[in-house]
């Protein structure tokens, strides 16, 4: 779960650290109030977007007149952001965050994530903040120091210091950034974040240190640990179908192809992502229905996925362990009657009672005239859904006809 930067300055401020002044407005009458309680001769205006880039995409103004601050606020509430992150679509800015202005004279960048790879937290910095990390990492690798971070020792203030002095801090920073890195370290381990991200750490006129932005993301299993972060989340940031499908217990996310996919089991969807693509295919979404699908669940799953106008076929994917085949294919069934006729479905089902589902499939397509192509396995499947969403095999499986259908059974 993505918080916006308001929200994680405020859990920031909670353990200590230090963060600019400031308040939301979501009208530019707010901003202007925000900009007057701050005092000051200049206030630095940012959309409250999740995605990074905004200030080229020119949602990070720098006010130097207090009688612009309303002009520029009503700019900018209702623009929509453009970046690399947001995609061609864009995001529409509802807020903005108005902070007293920073006297800024040295920019660092410092962030904290989860590493798989040595199952440990891990801290990343470099004396390069403010400008894309990623560029950094590639043109000057030797810029970016990181380390891990034992779980049972911490942080502490040892490591902190030792980072400040392998990016070149003066001496005076030391502990000032050791303090600071310690207290964001016990924030972002509090809140089982699997992100934070400060950049840039600023290093003020007057010696001090100040987080200047702040990006963090937790862990959405989490989250019944944390009520308060999730009454934090945004949902005019979520697609709609992301969340229709959280309120029903699913698993969505929206892609570019046009292949919906319909899977139980998040390593199963991801498999069936990656053969759709072997095959030159390019799936619409990542939607995972759980181990507990059922009827209602399926229907559901369905209309989330037809929401989407790019989807031309939709790859149902179902291995029956917790859930039986033939529960999945009565729904199947039952939601099919939902879709157009220019949609297809194709159905691979393998698992607890695979034959009674295929059974109840194939005779439910034959007797309601459905668009349902059946794959005897995942690969076959999925080059079948690949063909039909290139318009290069026919509809329509050919039926068999009512006597070798009665000869040979489910077989």
């Amino acid at each position: 779960m993505y918080l916006h930067e308001f929200q994680a300055k405020g859990l920031l401020r909670q353990y200590g650290v230090p963060v600019p002044d400031g308040g939301v407005a979501s009208v530019a009458s707010d901003a202007l109030r925000v900009a007057k309680e701050l005092k000051g001769d200049a206030w630095v205006l940012k959309v409250q977007v999740h995605a990074g880039g905004r200030g080229k995409a020119g949602g990070v103004k720098v006010v130097n007149a207090f009688s612009e601050v309303y002009d520029e606020a009503t700019r900018m509430i209702g623009m929509k952001i453009v970046t690399k992150q947001t995609g061609p679509e864009g995001k529409i800015a509802r807020r903005i965050l108005v902070e007293k202005a920073t006297d800024i004279q040295k920019e660092i960048y410092l962030s904290f994530l989860v590493d798989r790879d040595s199952e440990q937290c891990m801290i990343i910095a470099s004396a390069e903040g403010g400008v894309e990390i990623e560029e950094v990492a590639k043109e000057n690798p030797a810029a970016v120091v990181k380390e891990n971070i034992n779980p049972v020792t911490g942080m502490g203030l040892f490591l902190g210091r030792k980072i400040a002095k392998r990016i070149g801090l003066d001496s005076s920073l030391l502990n000032k950034f050791a303090e600071v890195a310690n207290k964001l370290y016990q924030c972002f381990v509090d809140h089982d974040g699997m992100m934070l991200e400060i950049n840039p750490l600023v290093v003020t006129g007057d010696g001090e240190i100040l987080c200047l932005d702040a990006k963090m993301t937790v862990d959405e299993n989490a989250l019944y640990r944390h009520p308060k972060i999730a009454e934090m989340k945004d949902y005019g940031e979520l697609e709609p179908q992301e969340v229709r499908a959280s309120i029903f217990d699913l698993s969505y996310v929206s892609m570019e192809g046009n292949i919906g996919c319909m899977v139980n089991g998040a390593g199963l969807a991801m498999a069936t992502m990656d053969i759709i693509k072997s095959f030159g295919g390019e799936p619409a979404n990542f939607l995972d229905v759980g181990g507990g699908a059922d009827v209602n669940k399926v229907r559901e799953a369905f209309k989330i996925i037809l929401t989407d106008p790019k989807v031309k076929v939709i790859f149902v994917n179902i291995f029956g362990g917790i859930v039986r085949c033939d529960l999945i294919a009565q729904g199947v069934l039952t939601a099919s009657e939902e879709v157009p006729s220019d949609r297809h479905i194709v159905v691979r089902l393998d698992g607890t009672n695979v034959e009674e589902g295929r059974r109840i499939l194939e005779e439910g397509a034959a007797k309601s005239g459905l668009n349902i192509v059946t794959g005897e396995t995942m690969a076959d499947a999925a080059k079948k859904a690949v063909q039909l969403a290139a318009g290069n095999i026919e509809q329509k499986e050919e039926k068999p006809s009512t006597k070798a259908a009665d000869k040979g059974g489910a077989k």
